[in-house]
């Protein structure tokens, strides 16, 4: 299994607008931050954890011709906006994007996108089927998904398990029976929004306990803002297991 990073930022991410700070100003491409996603691919097939607004240029960036899911974590805008662009996908692959989302994220879908599931059907709108998942396990494209539920805040967040790789983005709390489901995965990847202290993510000293206690045998840190600081300094400071993932960073499992 290869696990690609489509992006480790949010949208308080890089370049962000009228800020002067180091990282804004960087001109590494490590510090050049798209939206939080991951690709999948196993077997032949990619399937794509959460579409956000960048979505159409990592597909661009990465070259990637198809994909056979989507799997969403939840319905923030910075995960789910840049579904529309599924169309080129429907048209080069005579595909109906196959997306696997639990009940309150197919809500927001039908709100943002609701042309696209008008019962009037306009020439090139995007062509989306919706399949209902919950906190058990489901397979896309006959690849076996094990969700985690983890807290952003007040906000229930699906991460997911596939084989040995665990990926959890927008959480800050995580329960002990969940817990359970992720320990003895080979790489974890784990969201850590700055250093500071936030109300609905992991800081980096919270994500760095939480791995300890997990002890994955390698752990990527993503969904990291401008806050963070610089990647080529910051890395230097983790332990030697623990490194910042980036943009276009593949990862062999």
């Amino acid at each position: 299994m290869i696990v690609t990073i489509l992006g480790s930022g949010t949208s308080q991410g890089v370049p962000v607008i009228a800020c002067d700070c180091s990282v804004c100003r960087s001109a590494a491409p490590q510090d050049n931050r798209t939206r939080s996603s991951v690709m999948i691919s196993l077997d032949e097939k990619n399937i794509v954890i959460d579409s956000g607004p960048d979505f159409r240029q990592q597909m661009l960036r990465e070259k990637i011709k198809s994909i056979d899911g989507i799997v969403f974590t939840h319905e923030h805008k910075d995960h789910i906006a840049g579904l529309d662009e599924v169309r080129a996908f429907n048209y080069f692959n005579n595909w109906r994007a196959q997306v696997y989302c639990t009940e309150k994220v197919k809500d927001a879908l039908h709100r943002e996108f609701h042309y696209a599931f008008s019962e009037t059907r306009y020439p090139g709108i995007p062509e989306i089927d919706i399949n209902l998942i919950s906190n058990t396990d489901f397979t896309v494209a006959g690849i076996p998904f094990k969700p985690i539920e983890v807290m952003h805040m007040h906000m229930p967040v699906l991460g997911y398990r596939i084989g040995d790789f665990t990926y959890i983005t927008d959480a800050n709390l995580i329960s002990e029976q969940e817990k359970e489901k992720v320990k003895g995965s080979q790489v974890l990847i784990l969201n850590a929004l700055r250093k500071e202290k936030h109300p609905s993510h992991f800081n980096l000293e919270e994500a760095l306990q939480l791995i300890e206690e997990l002890e994955p045998d390698m752990a990527y840190l993503t969904h990291i803002s401008h806050q963070f600081g610089l990647h080529e300094i910051e890395e230097k400071n983790l332990p030697p297991h623990v490194r910042i993932a980036y943009d276009g960073l593949k990862i062999q499992i």
